[in-house]
């Protein structure tokens, strides 16, 4: 309503408004008398819009407000709106005109009391878990003797400065620290910004990579230790290549990246003991190894000599082994000449045996079988070789009397001429020669080339004739061909 509006018309009656002159004017009184307000309750029906904005209902057990918080004031909230969490938020409170609903449009929001925020801790864990984040099969085994370790925590605390001491004294390495800011609502950024940057180094590179990392920071309350319990810092640490270990508070603290990270520390000191060794019992131990390999060594040669000793005692001596094999020799040669005389004789015997029963006649039996076998082979191959002999005669005769029947020359010693046009063909049908076409005509005794002359052949002077061969019927009615 303004003051510059009459409150009647002419007739004084209440004057009329317009459905937006109302609705407006209900707008700026609300926003007038509650600028600014804050509000506790649990929210409800929690919408994340794809523009960036978040639709919500702030309720208790007797009423419920509708809300939203513009894309711009999203980022600036400590808290991630979830359905059921209980909080307090500050805002203005404004009407939607054309819905006819009041609503806040929310600036800030935090958690109203510590059981919501373990609520809400227990729920991000649970859906973390089920996504497979606390796996143990997906934990890294952490480096028996890194060369170089990354420290993320406050450069200005006693945190860091208990774990250079733990480390100095146990293992000479290389550490290297990320700054950071271990409380608040930036400590969460920097923590995971600080992992990514480790996990971004290349090996070989002029800031050496780390071998394994470690996340610490000092005990505190739980809001203290709270930027630990972040939804992205546990998904960083998870998707980190290096093997870390989480060392934030004391050892009953227990925050979200104690489950994701590879190894938890009870507290930063004891991070720095399992990050590295302890040199002296290194040492320690590769003495001890040394040692026994030497025993272990000496007793393998003692070993051996003992057993060569016994073996040498079992042999016989070498005179003794070179008369035995001559005595052995001297027998066996006098065996070889008593054998070798022996075997012949024998050998004799045998021979004389078989001579008696030798003859000429035995000998020539075989000759004379086969001196027979070969008459008669010769005896049956004669007629043969004749009989086929007549066979190939006869058919050369024959071959002999056909090629003279299909000679082409023998027709031309009977009077018969060969007309040949002057590619070579040979010329069947004289009606198809043309005038003055050159032709080739052979004879039986040689070959003449005449052109085709047209004419009555009656006004032609008769050709000469050849003489028929003697014995040989001249052929009547056999006219010049041209």
């Amino acid at each position: 309503m303004t003051d510059a509006a009459p409150l009647t018309d002419a007739d004084g009656n209440a004057r009329p408004y317009s459905v937006s002159e109302l609705a407006f004017a209900l707008k700026r009184t609300l926003e007038d008398a509650y600028g600014f307000v804050r509000l506790r309750g649990e929210l409800s029906k929690v919408t994340h819009h794809s523009n960036g904005h978040v639709y919500l209902t702030l309720k208790d057990e007797r009423a419920a407000i509708d809300g939203v918080v513009w894309k711009t004031s999203v980022r600036n909230l400590s808290i991630r709106p979830e359905q059921g969490l209980e909080v307090i938020v500050t805002g203005k409170i404004t009407t939607y005109p054309q819905g006819s609903r009041y609503q806040i449009v929310i600036e800030t929001m935090e958690v109203a009391g510590i059981g919501a925020l373990l609520a809400q801790l227990e729920r991000l864990k649970q859906r973390l878990a089920a996504e497979g984040l606390f796996d143990p099969a997906r934990k890294r085994p952490i480096p028996e003797m890194p060369a170089v370790v990354g420290v993320v925590t406050s450069p200005t605390g006693a945190v860091i400065r208990d774990i250079l001491h733990r480390i100095r004294d146990r293992w000479p390495c290389r550490v290297i620290v990320w700054p950071v800011v271990v409380q608040g609502d930036a400590a969460a950024a920097q923590v995971c910004k600080a992992i990514q940057g480790f996990n971004a180094l290349e090996p070989g590179g002029r800031v050496p990579r780390p071998d394994v990392l470690i996340v610490a920071r000092g005990g505190g309350s739980v809001e203290d230790l709270w930027p630990f319990n972040d939804e992205t810092l546990a998904r960083t640490v998870a998707a980190g290549t290096i093997p870390l270990i989480s060392a934030v508070g004391h050892e009953t603290d227990t925050t979200l990246i104690d489950f994701v990270s590879d190894r938890r520390a009870p507290t930063p000191t004891a991070a720095a003991e399992m990050a590295t060794p302890v040199l002296a019992e290194l040492k320690a131990l590769v003495s001890d190894l040394a040692g026994r390999m030497h025993r272990c060594g000496a007793r393998a040669v003692e070993d051996r000599r003992g057993r060569v000793e016994h073996a040498r005692r079992a042999l016989a001596r070498v005179p003794d082994l070179v008369r035995l094999a001559e005595q052995r020799f001297d027998i066996v040669s006098g065996r070889l000449t008593a054998s070798l005389q022996k075997n012949l004789s024998a050998h004799e015997r045998d021979l004389v045996g078989v001579a008696a029963r030798l003859s000429p006649g035995l000998l020539k039996r075989p000759q004379e079988v086969w001196r027979h076998r070969l008459d008669s082979l010769a005896a049956r191959l004669a007629p043969a070789v004749t009989r086929r002999f007549d066979r190939a005669t006869e058919r050369l005769s024959g071959v002999s009397k056909l090629y003279v029947a299909v000679d082409p020359d023998r027709p031309l010693y009977r009077g018969f001429a060969r007309v040949n046009r002057a590619d070579g063909s040979l010329v069947v049908n004289g009606g198809l020669l043309a005038s003055g076409e050159g032709v080739t005509i052979t004879f039986g005794d040689k070959t003449r080339r005449q052109a085709v002359i047209d004419g009555d052949p009656a006004a032609s002077p008769a050709p000469a004739r050849r003489p028929a061969r003697k014995g040989a019927a001249p052929l009547p009615g056999q006219g010049d061909l041209f």
